[in-house]
């Protein structure tokens, strides 16, 4: 029986070179190699400040902390997530607004989030889930007219496009991943992007203790031992070693995504004809990254659950995943902020229908046609 993990790094020589190299060279921890990835991030998606922090969660908290985010206010963030997009507005006693998506795309839905905002909204948080990215124009004119700030979680979307204009270039600031599943890999690890010069320096500021500059060089010839703390910042620094991954990824960047796409592209067309499932919407004018394949299955007319499908998938050696149990169904804000089922009816539809199928650069086309006849298969087995 074939085994098709539902995730596998594409890590190459060429990343286990440069990770070597740098470890000789002495650097451990952030360092110039670290700045090195930083303007090569920032020059490949054209914007003049990337600054590299330890997680896409360290990000999007020092970025909602450069907007001033503060006890009471409240954040607008979609249910279909992971965790973290809700989790870091809780940093700041500040309360997460959740809102629907749209059932077919698990986008976050512009009308819901316009009738969700309040004298309190501070901040908007959409997601580009999967790898596509939201409607921009509606959320970012939302945010102009209501006068509240916009922070794109973008853990799932490089390189993603919204009608020609890179994610990460289009609002005032945007968060990274680069955690060992995604799109580009360093382990952990992430980055904000943004056009502000002063909300860049305050990010590095904070990111490393709030020491106010180059805190890396103070071991260096060219730094000195005296430092100033000029605020309460936190540990969030990427490192030399992960940085010398990042750029290797970056540089085949490109390629890693072309992998994806054609994985993407098979998929798509096998499951066009198919009864019983059909995939995410995919809309034209945005290029997708494919980070994540998700498919609704149409349990009205098959006999057999989710689970059922999950668990008969792993029997056949493939793994798959569920991008994400709602922020509805998590115990923590279900119960914190009184949040049910009924008030996301989208969301909740396609929750109870989706599954995450392997999609990574080293399947082979074995692998991915071996995905497609146990899905063909399952399907007719378990038709009504």
């Amino acid at each position: 029986m074939r085994e098709i993990p539902f995730h596998r790094p594409a890590i190459g020589e060429e990343e286990i070179r440069s990770v070597s190299e740098t470890l000789r060279a002495g650097w451990l921890t952030m360092g110039p190699k670290t700045l090195q990835f930083e303007q090569a991030f920032a020059e490949y998606l054209g914007v003049p400040h990337a600054v590299s922090v330890s997680s896409c969660t360290a990000a999007l908290h020092l970025a909602l902390a450069c907007i001033g985010l503060k006890e009471g206010d409240e954040v607008l963030v979609p249910d279909s997530t992971f965790a973290a997009t809700a989790e870091v507005v809780t940093y700041f006693k500040a309360r997460p607004v959740v809102v629907d998506v749209h059932k077919d795309d698990l986008l976050m839905d512009v009308e819901a989030a316009e009738r969700a905002v309040t004298p309190k909204t501070r901040a908007i948080i959409p997601v580009h889930h999967s790898g596509q990215a939201c409607d921009m124009d509606p959320l970012l004119d939302l945010a102009r007219r209501r006068n509240v700030h916009l922070v794109e979680d973008a853990a799932h979307a490089i390189p993603t496009t919204y009608k020609g204009r890179k994610i990460g270039a289009l609002g005032p600031l945007t968060c990274f991943s680069f955690y060992a599943t995604k799109t580009l890999a360093t382990g952990e690890g992430g980055m904000v992007t943004t056009f502000d010069e002063k909300q860049a320096a305050r990010i590095r500021v904070l990111r490393l203790h709030g020491i106010d500059k180059d805190a890396w060089k103070r071991y260096t010839k060219e730094g000195s031992w005296y430092y100033e703390v000029v605020e309460a910042g936190y540990k969030y620094n990427l490192t030399d070693p992960q940085a010398a991954l990042g750029l290797v990824q970056l540089h085949r960047l490109e390629a890693l995504h072309e992998a994806r796409r054609r994985i993407a592209e098979a998929y798509r067309d096998a499951f066009a004809s198919m009864e019983g499932l059909r995939p995410l919407r995919v809309h034209g004018e945005r290029g997708h990254a494919w980070h994540l394949f998700v498919i609704l299955l149409d349990l009205e007319r098959l006999n057999i659950t989710r689970e059922g499908f999950i668990r008969t998938m792993a029997e056949r050696g493939i793994g798959t995943s569920v991008h994400f149990i709602p922020l509805h169904r998590q115990p923590y804000y279900r119960d914190t902020f009184g949040l049910s089922a009924p008030d996301f009816p989208s969301c909740e539809w396609a929750y109870q229908r989706q599954v995450s199928l392997p999609i990574y650069p080293d399947m082979t086309r074995e692998d991915v046609a071996y995905v497609i006849e146990a899905v063909r298969e399952l399907l007719a087995l378990h038709r009504r």
